[in-house]
């Protein structure tokens, strides 16, 4: 056969060539997100071309103006009904811009501001060989100990990338629960815990532990990951799809079009069962949910304090958010399956995480066993699979964001000779000592323990209701259980800070400036307001609480 021949069967049996469309971006709905990446990238840049001395100032105020900007954009889109009437996808179905998106971008970037403020304080430890020095440590890349850290201390130089890398991680937490798509949720996953990974790993003090808790975060972070990716792929075999959409209605039955490709295998349920339960159980390792829980004490307490305050706060809004998408928008049809294997997760979770704070003698590690707790919490509320478990879900995480930041910042506050003096027994009379401090904290504890007149009780009482509701009144038992028992670890701190003698030696209250004051005042006027007078914002929430489909 000649090749003329060859060449004419080949061009005969060709497509005509497609023009690849450009793609459609919507920038002004993606504002939010892409204000923050933008800042990040030039945060990079300032630590390029901006001397040492000058790059402290830029970066927090680079990091500041970005946030407050995109909280702007965010209500603006809010107050232009995108919120409500003109909830749609954007970026060619990647993203999704509705109530629950903006609500929780809100929560996220108020948050980062927050997280801002204390990554920003100077004023905790004595200035070292005359300069201020912050909470990370003066060059991460030297070895713990080593020459270089000395003579890096000596010459007063601070790690500045910290900034750019929390906006990295906003940015990413921004796409998380308005991922729309398995490959947008997975890439925005990543975008936001791999500088979390490389923030834990900063201390200033304590830097071999502070490295432990990175490792261990980055290892089990990656096995979730995996985890995920590996749904992701059975979803994908199962649908002929990674949109949300059109996975939902194979899920149903509903689907029109079947990829010539996949047709084998769509419709498999055991790819369905398997594929979901893995993405879940991605979702679940990044809430802090039992049994996916175990990295949470040692990183919480390993990580420099202001970085846990931001990660607990923070990675569990974004991943909530998630997790509602998930189980809301694209596995409701599924909900008889997932429903009791949830309720299951949440028991364990509230009582697991409850019982084994009491025994917690270290004041970051019963914060992060809390915090488990009030994962499982958060669970009965996504359980209710009804309209009012996604509003009593996102005041919850609205509520606790704030509770959690102040109390970590309270927490960077009490210090010894060795660093934040964080064993218990050290917070021994620290009331008579400081009653102001102690006082601010015994509200957040209050407010963690759902007291009324908190943020905490409204919280608990809206994402109980929706659970009782919703069908899963065993599990609102189990949740007044636990919190009583939580209620317990909570108080054992307000009664010895108020009731127990100051020890001699024990540790003083650092002066912050007027950064961390704002973040921690912040905190309680939020605790107080939603707490005091919660409905307008669980109005807010309700409005809020509704998925484009």
């Amino acid at each position: 056969m000649s090749a003329t021949a060859v060449h004419s069967l080949w061009t005969t049996a060709a497509d005509p060539i497609q023009k690849i469309d450009a793609p459609n971006i919507e920038y002004g709905q993606l504002s939010p997100t892409l204000i923050v990446i933008g800042a990040a990238v030039v945060g990079i840049l300032v630590e390029a071309f901006v001397p040492r001395r000058s790059r402290y100032y830029v970066q927090v105020f680079v990091s500041v103006v970005a946030l407050a900007a995109a909280f702007a954009a965010v209500v603006g889109l809010a107050a232009g009904g995108y919120g409500t009437t003109k909830a749609g996808i954007a970026a060619m179905g990647a993203v999704a811009v509705d109530g629950p998106a903006l609500f929780l971008q809100g929560v996220i970037l108020l948050a980062g501001v927050l997280g801002v403020f204390t990554f920003a304080e100077r004023r905790l430890d004595p200035v070292a060989h005359g300069n201020r020095v912050d909470s990370f440590a003066a060059q991460a890349a030297s070895v713990p100990g080593s020459d270089s850290e000395k003579s890096a201390v000596k010459a007063g130089f601070t790690t500045t990338e910290v900034f750019p890398l929390l906006l990295f991680a906003i940015g990413g937490m921004l796409v998380f629960p308005a991922a729309n798509d398995l490959l947008t949720l997975f890439i925005a996953l990543e975008v936001f815990s791999l500088p979390l990974y490389l923030l834990c790993a900063v201390a200033r003090r304590k830097r071999i532990m502070s490295q432990e808790a990175a490792v261990k975060y980055f290892l089990l972070g990656a096995f979730a990951s995996a985890f995920t990716l590996f749904g992701i792929a059975l979803l994908y075999g199962y649908a002929g799809s990674v949109s949300y959409a059109t996975i939902a209605q194979v899920v149903d039955g509903t689907v029109e079009t079947v990829n010539p490709a996949l047709a084998d295998t769509m419709g498999n349920d055991a790819l369905l069962l398997i594929g979901a339960a893995m993405v879940v159980m991605g979702l679940l390792f990044k809430v802090g949910a039992v049994p996916f829980h175990m990295w949470t004490p040692d990183v919480y307490q390993g990580a420099p304090t202001p970085v846990t305050g931001f990660m607990a706060a923070a990675t569990k809004v974004a991943a909530f958010g998630a997790l509602l998408r998930l189980l809301y928008v694209v596995l409701p049809g599924l909900r008889w399956d997932w429903r009791p294997v949830m309720m299951g997760v949440a028991v364990v979770t509230m009582l697991g995480g409850a019982i084994v704070a009491i025994t917690q003698t270290d004041i970051k590690r019963l914060l992060a066993y809390s915090s488990i707790a009030h994962a499982g919490f958060i669970l009965a509320g996504v359980i209710a699979m009804t309209p009012d478990g996604v509003s009593s879900v996102l005041f919850y995480l609205g509520a606790y964001s704030f509770v959690t930041i102040g109390a970590f910042a309270v927490v960077t506050l009490v210090r010894d000779a060795g660093g934040e003096a964080t064993h218990l027994s050290k917070w021994a009379g620290l009331g008579r000592r400081s009653p102001l401090v102690a006082a601010v904290f015994a509200v957040y504890l209050l407010a963690f323990a759902g007291i009324p007149l908190t943020s905490g009780f409204a919280g608990k009482f809206a994402v109980f209701k929706a659970a009782a509701e919703g069908g899963a009144g065993a599990l609102v038992v189990v949740g007044v259980i636990s919190s009583a028992i939580a209620a317990f670890f909570y108080i054992r701190v307000i009664v010895l800070m108020f009731f127990s003698e100051p020890r001699p030696e024990g540790p003083t209250v650092a002066v912050p400036s007027p950064l961390t004051m704002t973040a921690i005042a912040v905190g309680v006027a939020v605790t107080l307001v939603l707490g005091v007078a919660p409905q307008y914002f669980l109005d807010l929430a309700g409005q809020a609480g509704v998925f484009v489909r």
